[in-house]
């Protein structure tokens, strides 16, 4: 873990503190670091639709029937 200070809106760390339930400010940070990373990641795969090739041959319902 990292020890850093920072210059925050105390009125935003205080929202996030309420809305999210959390005991204290770390938590509501570091809890709103790890939805702003999820975000990003998944705008990096969404921005992929469209860009990949199809596979205009590939049949799924064909695929599905065929397991066991």
């Amino acid at each position: 873990m990292m020890t850093t200070n920072l210059a925050l809106d105390d009125r935003l760390v205080d929202e996030a503190r309420r809305i999210g339930k959390h005991r204290t400010k770390t938590a509501a940070v570091n809890e709103a670091l790890a939805e702003y990373v999820a975000r990003r990641k998944r705008r990096r795969v969404t921005d992929l639709f469209g860009t990949l090739d199809r596979d205009e041959t590939y049949d799924h319902k064909r695929e599905r029937s065929s397991r066991p």
